[in-house]
């Protein structure tokens, strides 16, 4: 963490970045400077080329300043969806590089961690991803470690999962400067609930709308997490019981009365959605998609995707790309 008087904080944003995690982490940096009585912490909203940026959900940010003027930052967060990539590639991974060669903490929030990650700077160190883009992320940077933490801090590089655990990040960065007590402070003006710590884990749904997959019973989250490991070589049903000491008939009474599924077809949902993933955040081609989570024909896989999605997977790469038009070309997903 900088020891400086003050810290700028630069946010820089992409098309389509999620404007929750601006926000969740400008209000506490702009409580802890009303309730400290100084201005201890300075942010400046940041696009590539200084144009306006539009938010996922329509609204238009006008930044302070481009890429080209963010010089004197002492850290850099990028917000973006996980198809967010630099208009000047050269330039833009550049800036990013220089940025981390001169010893400014660079971070991403949510899908911002793809365009992070393509500057290479995240090639040695551990990121949080958030588990909706974990399959696509992991699909592009093979090499980059990931873990299911809301917020990783590793030397330089801070990355968080999401637009709440933004806050949180903001909260530690603000007990770093200012201590424990306005920290604290900060968290209750805002009832935010309580402050995760580094090594949380994020809430992942077990596709019902009650449960998280961390309040599943034990039998039915270890066969979860066996499942999740063997996506691209699918597990039997008998196999995961036997591994975890149960019955496959008990196992199946299991599931169903946690997550209204059999453990098959919970196994196929989360397949779909890992493959979902890769259809909207890659470019890879059906077939190898249908490989990657476990299918020898994309033609299966396209069937169990339209059962779940009502979509086969091409219509939906290309529904998505119908918002991505440039010279009257379709761009490819990211």
């Amino acid at each position: 963490m900088p020891n400086t008087d003050t810290i700028t904080l630069g946010f820089l944003i992409f098309p389509g970045f999620p404007m929750a995690c601006l926000t969740s982490a400008i209000e506490p940096l702009r409580a802890a400077n009303e309730i400290d009585g100084t201005k201890s912490f300075v942010w400046k909203v940041i696009s590539e080329d200084g144009q306006g940026v539009e938010a996922s959900a329509g609204v238009m940010f006008q930044p302070d300043i481009s890429l080209r003027e963010a010089n004197d930052l002492d850290m850099l967060f990028l917000l973006s969806s996980p198809t967010g990539a630099f208009q000047d590639a050269s330039f833009g991974n550049g800036s990013i590089r220089r940025f981390a060669r001169h010893g400014m903490i660079l971070g991403a929030v949510s899908g911002g961690v793809f365009p992070l990650a393509r500057s290479g700077i995240l090639d040695d160190h551990v990121c949080s991803i958030h588990w909706c883009y974990k399959a696509a992320f992991q699909s592009e940077f093979p090499k980059i470690e990931t873990n299911d933490d809301v917020l990783v801090t590793d030397r330089r590089c801070y990355t968080v999962a999401g637009s709440g655990a933004m806050f949180d990040m903001a909260l530690h960065i603000i007990g770093e400067t200012m201590g424990d007590a306005i920290m604290t402070e900060v968290a209750c003006w805002f009832q935010h609930p309580y402050i995760r710590e580094r090594g949380v884990q994020q809430k992942i749904p077990a596709f019902r709308n009650d449960t998280t997959a961390d309040a599943l019973p034990e039998t039915v989250a270890r066969a979860v997490e066996m499942f999740a490991e063997n996506l691209e070589h699918p597990i039997g049903v008998q196999d995961v019981a036997d591994a975890i000491g149960v019955s496959a008939r008990q196992l199946e009474r299991n599931f169903k009365a946690a997550t209204d599924y059999s453990p098959l077809l919970y196994y196929r949902r989360m397949r779909m959605n890992a493959a979902r993933q890769l259809v909207l955040y890659s470019r890879e081609p059906m077939v190898e998609i249908a490989q990657a989570v476990g299918y020898a024909s994309s033609t299966t896989l396209s069937q169990h995707y339209r059962a779940q999605f009502g979509v086969t997977p091409q219509e939906d790469r290309n529904q998505l790309n119908q918002f991505r038009i440039r010279d009257n070309l379709p761009l490819p997903s990211l």
